[in-house]
């Protein structure tokens, strides 16, 4: 790596800027506020995705074991509730 050269006699002083030259500088960046929010309490849209997913599976489960229920006879809630009487064999 190469070595820097110091400069003779030390850093030459520095003047201050004249309103010509301060004004021809950069300005300043200004600072940007912050505000704070608070977030809305309530259902969100993924809190409704899940509840409606939920409801969606519970009444397909219903729907299906009510199917087994009344045609096979089969089913875990609707077992032997649509049993058809069976007719008598001439």
């Amino acid at each position: 790596m190469a070595q820097s050269r110091k400069r003779a006699g030390g850093a030459a002083p520095s003047r201050p800027a004249t309103r010509s030259e301060s004004k021809k500088a950069a300005p300043r960046a200004a600072v940007a506020s912050v505000e704070i929010v608070e977030e809305e309490k309530g259902m969100g849209i993924d809190d409704g995705i899940v509840l409606m997913t939920t409801i969606a599976l519970l009444a397909a489960f219903l729907m299906l074991d009510f199917h087994r229920g009344k045609h096979y006879g089969e089913g875990m809630l609707f077992k032997g509730s649509y049993v058809a009487p069976t007719a008598p064999a001439n």
